[in-house]
């Protein structure tokens, strides 16, 4: 797998030759239901102005910037996108310095490979790029660093998709508190966990649903279930209930020191590599947000990216079972 890592310091011709290179593959996701299957540009811009009206302008100019066309605008809003399904697993380790660690599993084809680094609105944030400008995990300059798993069920309603959920909460927030108000407020499509982390180690996992109130726990896991196990297919597929305890014993009975709990993620049962049915883990995330830093792990490379002394880069990624 190709990465690379941005720095976008604003919305411009930088951004918009990014958009031209994914929108063919993007444009082809987005309307494979059909055009009428999406919600129309004012349906998208209402439900962005009555929801995250923070970030109208900065919509505004993306749209302009991706060259003006109403599926463009449309797919930029994120709003009722196509459903989509990941596996993921996440957590806060127990230490003195908080520590977000997550692995994301997906499919490789349907992935942007791209940190970006921005400096929007006034407020600097840095995470793994989904949609060119959602996120599915990041930190911002106040210290709060933010993650999603998908929730396991089949439920699809109206709403955002979440990977904007998370830049809005990033662009808008400095606290978990100010967050998990965010997440209990915005609608999503889908249901996902998101688990935020604060420069002063204050957590919470948001178990978020479009058909149900948000429920915001003090849960240090989230795999990819909620409450209880609602699609039993796919929990036993992705083996979540097993990657939850594996995990709650990391934390609880071993209490492993930092590195070592990290490692974890790079082996089973937490490390997939179930490509060939769709998902498999295309990299271990490690968030230190009171530091405002990140780390990308794979087996035996590690890639480390500073917010405030951020370069850009490329690598070329062994990913073992993708293709």
């Amino acid at each position: 797998m190709y990465w690379r890592a941005l720095d976008i310091e604003t919305p411009g011709s930088k951004w918009s030759g990014l958009f031209a290179e994914y929108w063919p593959d993007y444009r082809k996701w987005w309307l494979k239901e059909g055009a009428s299957a999406r919600p129309t540009y004012s349906e998208c811009r209402r439900a962005l102005g009555e929801h995250m009206p923070e970030m109208l302008p900065l919509y505004d100019d993306l749209c302009a910037l991706a060259g003006g066309g109403d599926n463009a605008a449309r797919f930029l809003s994120f709003y009722n996108p196509p459903p989509y399904l990941s596996g993921c697993s996440q957590a806060i380790w127990a230490g003195r310095e908080p520590v977000m660690v997550r692995n994301y599993d997906y499919n490789p084809n349907a992935f942007d490979q791209l940190v970006l680094r921005t400096n929007w609105q006034g407020r600097r944030v840095m995470g793994t790029s989904d949609g060119l400008w959602g996120l599915v995990d990041g930190v911002n300059d106040a210290g709060l660093a933010i993650s999603l798993t998908f929730g396991g069920r089949r439920i699809v309603g109206k709403g955002f998709g979440v990977p904007l959920i998370l830049r809005y909460v990033l662009q808008t927030c400095s606290t978990t508190e100010e967050a998990t108000a965010v997440l209990a407020r915005v609608p999503t499509h889908m249901s996902y966990n998101v688990t935020v982390l604060d420069k002063k180690r204050k957590y919470a996992t948001a178990m978020m649903g479009p058909d149900r109130e948000a429920l915001i726990t003090h849960a240090a896991v989230a795999t990819n279930h909620q409450e209880n196990v609602e699609w039993v297919s796919h929990a036993r597929f992705t083996a979540t209930v097993e990657r939850e305890r594996f995990l709650l014993q990391r934390l609880r009975l071993h209490k492993d020191p930092e590195e070592k709990f990290i490692n974890a993620f790079l082996k089973p049962p937490l490390y997939s590599t179930a490509f060939n049915a769709g998902f498999g883990t295309l990299y271990t995330a490690v968030y230190r947000p009171r530091k405002r830093e990140m780390e990308l792990r794979w087996p035996g490379t590690t890639w480390a990216l500073s917010l405030s002394d951020f370069t850009e880069g490329a690598r070329e990624v062994l990913v073992p079972g993708a293709a």
